[in-house]
């Protein structure tokens, strides 16, 4: 019978325990541990593991997999005590959401009859802990593999597996182009979430001005609800990237302060710009809707398709406001170069 070990029964590691036993794996026991003994007991309880450790050892003992399921900053200890106690050709993986820095950790710390195998699902919530943990979590979510030098086409399939298992779509990424993205569109939002947060929070008129925040203050504000812990391994294992990131908003608020001040006409067109950009992306999430759409676009940058998505009002007045320059919703800053950043 095949072990599956997963260390860290919070909202993630929890939720694949769920998964992977809903899918009734054959000769597969799923076991799992926490050092937090209230987290250990309630993903038993619930049923997320078939065995719950409360020693690492115990767990890892003859596991064929073992998938690192907790706050980045704890997963190098975890694997400089796992290197000893891992049978040869087993495979380790993690969810982490910064990948080099975990990379970097494996190939220093796990023996080399060993492989590493990074991942990452794109999936989650505010709430944290096994009591937010569903089966369902990850279906229909990407799931980012990147491969660990040395790891052996056998390991690096059984982790595509897992993701296919617990419902997710397995891509391949390079390291540095995961952490330099996700920087952008996982990170930064958390980032802006959490300084929204700290700002209104502690203004003085907070008591006064907190009875009129409603749907749009709950919803930029919701990544500020995620685990403090999780938020912080993610902020010094991916440093640099969400450094170039903030920088990069920084200028923008900048951008948006100099045309309220001195140019109306600016302002509206980067705002439907803006509102035009979201709208392709939340059409573009519907593959089939976007194919259909791009087919039969001929109006430019997508004012079919946008018109697919919003309606015909909504866009002629996008359009009123751009003129006639279709341009791409946004250019690269002159000051801002595309391409790799260069703390490459």
């Amino acid at each position: 019978m095949q072990r599956v070990a997963i260390v860290g029964l919070g909202l993630i590691g929890s939720s694949i325990g769920l998964a992977l036993r809903k899918g009734k794996l054959p000769n597969t026991e799923i076991v799992g541990y926490d050092k937090d003994h209230s987290a250990l007991s309630k993903a038993s309880k619930m049923g997320a593991v078939d065995k719950a450790y409360s020693r690492l050892d115990e767990v890892v003992d003859g596991a064929g997999m073992v998938i690192l399921a907790t706050p980045l900053l704890a997963m190098r200890e975890l694997l400089q005590a796992l290197g000893s106690r891992l049978q040869p050709g087993s495979v380790v993986t993690d969810t982490g959401s910064s990948k080099t820095t975990v990379l970097s950790w494996a190939s220093e710390l796990l023996p080399s009859g060993v492989s590493f195998v990074g991942g990452h699902p794109m999936a989650g919530r505010e709430r944290s802990g096994p009591d937010a943990a569903e089966a369902t979590l990850f279906e229909g979510a990407s799931w980012f593999i990147v491969p660990g030098r040395g790891a052996t086409s056998a390991a690096v399939s059984s982790v595509v597996r897992l993701a296919e298992n617990v419902g997710a779509t397995p891509c391949f990424i390079d390291a540095y182009e995961h952490d330099a993205y996700v920087a952008a569109v996982s990170h930064l939002p958390m980032v802006i979430s959490t300084t929204l947060v700290t700002a209104t929070g502690t203004s003085p008129g907070w008591k006064e001005m907190s009875k009129l925040a409603a749907t749009g203050y709950r919803d930029i504000s919701r990544l500020a609800s995620g685990d403090p812990e999780m938020h912080k391994g993610i902020l010094l294992t991916n440093k640099e990237p969400i450094i170039h990131w903030i920088d990069e908003f920084i200028a923008r608020l900048h951008d948006m302060k100099r045309m309220m001040v001195e140019d109306e006409e600016a302002l509206g067109k980067t705002l439907v710009k803006a509102w035009e950009a979201r709208a392709l992306w939340l059409t573009d999430r519907d593959g089939r809707k976007a194919r259909k759409a791009r087919k039969a676009d001929d109006l430019g940058t997508g004012e079919r398709f946008l018109t697919l998505m919003a309606g015909e009002s909504l866009v002629r007045k996008g359009k009123e406001l751009l003129g006639q320059d279709r341009e791409e919703p946004f250019k690269e800053r002159k000051d801002q170069p595309g391409g790799p950043p260069a703390w490459k």
